[in-house]
């Protein structure tokens, strides 16, 4: 754990995307969190719903950088 927080972001993400590769790669199967179920079903009733805001790849680019 402490190697880990030592990482940057952006490296962490990086870390994440490689195991996730791996598990691929070896044909491993992982159950998603449930919070990720929870998540999805919110955003599609804010889309059903019409009350969706949506952002321009420059609009997001931005927001993503501003972070």
């Amino acid at each position: 754990m402490e190697q880990i927080s030592r990482l940057s972001s952006s490296q962490r993400v990086e870390a994440i995307e490689l195991l996730r590769e791996s598990f691929s790669k070896e044909g491993i199967d992982y159950p998603s969190p449930d919070w990720y179920g929870e998540i999805l079903a919110e955003r599609s009733e804010i889309i059903e719903s019409c009350k969706a805001a949506w952002l321009t790849v420059d609009e997001l680019q931005a927001r993503l950088m501003s972070r």
